[in-house]
């Protein structure tokens, strides 16, 4: 189906292939490629129409450990976007990004009473996170509301990003099944990894 789905650069692949979608999709995500774009088969090629074209994204799903919130903004009440971490092999908890979207009204009133009384002084993180990253607004870290790590929840991502952040967030829910102390994996880039 794909043969050569990555130069040296990472750059896109075109495959000009008509047939199964969804199959075509899932080879994609099993070369680990970030997702397939199509052009719709009932409708002529027109240039400059992009209500042709169908983005398909290959989206991973993973628990977090929930080290803090961020202030609302806008209309937005009582969260603006869950801190998200892990703990690494050797039990250091780890920044991994912020999950902002896929979180209803309703689930933010409700995580808001979980969270509150779990507030804590200090950063429950063996180091501080970025304040910037090209994805996303600058995290200001005085305006951040750090929570103890007991709070587990499941995430979509897209990908990690080369500063071992997650891209493209999506909150699915909370985990009550799950103990913090067990959201353990590997840093997605070790430093000594790095090109």
């Amino acid at each position: 189906m794909i043969h050569s789905a990555r130069g040296n650069d990472n750059s896109a692949t075109q495959v000009d292939q008509a047939g199964d979608g969804p199959r075509f999709r899932a080879e994609a995500c099993r070369l680990g490629l970030e997702g397939v774009i199509s052009k719709r088969i009932d409708r002529a090629y027109a240039p400059g129409d992009r209500g042709l074209w169908v983005k398909s994204k290959c989206l991973n799903r993973e628990e977090f450990v929930v080290v803090g919130w961020t202030d609302p903004t806008g209309s937005r009440s009582h969260i603006g976007a869950l801190l998200l971490g892990y703990y690494t092999e050797d039990g250091r908890l780890r920044y991994a990004g912020r999950a902002g979207t896929g979180i209803s009204a309703k689930e933010l009133e409700r995580l808001a009473r979980v969270l509150a009384p779990l507030q804590v002084p200090r950063m429950p993180l063996a180091e501080p996170p970025p304040r910037d990253s090209r994805f996303g607004t600058p995290l200001q870290l005085s305006k951040v509301h750090w929570v103890r790590p007991e709070v587990v929840v499941e995430v979509t991502y897209l990908t990690w990003t080369e500063d071992n952040l997650l891209r493209q967030v999506s909150y699915q829910g909370q985990r009550l099944d799950k103990p913090a102390r067990q959201v353990v994996r590997p840093v997605p880039h070790p430093v000594g990894a790095r090109r």
